[in-house]
């Protein structure tokens, strides 16, 4: 969960976070060391005779500033692909989550339990307990197992939506008459918030999403909960 002030980004909950946080730090250093180096040689240009002709024309200058950008760009590329790869990849999973996004909640089912389904609204304001956040909260919390591969599949009755983890490093498209599917595994248990990341509406900023990661034992007493519940 994200705290007052803070800069970066929330800590990471899951092997994918962690190694999209690795990338961002990765990025962000060549970045640096590029802007420091264009500024390096703005200030020289400026304060001494570099301009000059031989410079200028100088045919290994022309073949550095060809070259390098090109392995910048690899050097780049080849992690990012690594991380799309990865997050894409669904192999064995232990369960499948299926959301579906409405104006404006949205709404669960666990399609290997065949009647364990429910809607997700937004708790107000005015029914907030203590220590709940708002705009955050709702009523009814998609419980998972901690540390189990899933497959989280993604869809839309009406508009476009988006269902988000920030924490989890989890972002996808919800698509009217499409279904689209995604990976997560929460590595430790935890209450993990997020929100529609689309614009989908009057009400976008009143559909959250909250995750809660439990412990396996606990996940099964809680889906025979609430399979008898409904």
């Amino acid at each position: 969960m994200a705290h007052p002030s803070q800069l970066g980004f929330q800590d990471a909950a899951s092997p994918v976070m962690e190694e999209l946080l690795h990338f961002h730090d990765h990025a962000l250093m060549i970045v640096f060391l590029i802007s420091t180096f264009v500024l390096y040689v703005i200030v020289v240009m400026v304060s001494t005779e570099l301009t000059n002709k031989f410079i200028l024309d100088s045919q290994e200058v022309e073949i550095v500033w060809t070259v390098l950008p090109a392995v910048i760009l690899i050097l780049i590329a080849m992690p990012s692909l690594r991380i799309l790869y990865l997050m894409d990849e669904v192999n064995d999973p232990h369960l499948t989550v299926k959301a579906v996004g409405h104006q404006w909640y949205w709404s669960y089912e666990y399609t290997d339990y065949n009647e364990l389904c429910f809607d997700s609204y937004m708790v107000p304001t005015q029914d907030l307990a203590p220590g709940q956040f708002r705009l955050l909260e709702t009523d009814h919390r998609v419980v998972l197992p901690v540390e189990s591969p899933l497959r989280i599949l993604v869809s839309a009755e009406d508009v476009l939506h988006s269902w988000a983890i920030p924490s989890l490093g989890v972002k996808m498209d919800a698509v009217p008459g499409r279904l689209n599917q995604t990976t997560l595994m929460a590595a430790h248990s935890g209450v993990f918030y997020g929100q529609c990341s689309e614009i989908c509406g009057a009400n976008h900023s009143f559909m959250p999403v909250v995750v809660e990661a439990v412990p396996l034992k606990h996940f099964e007493d809680w889906s025979l909960l609430l399979s008898s519940t409904y």
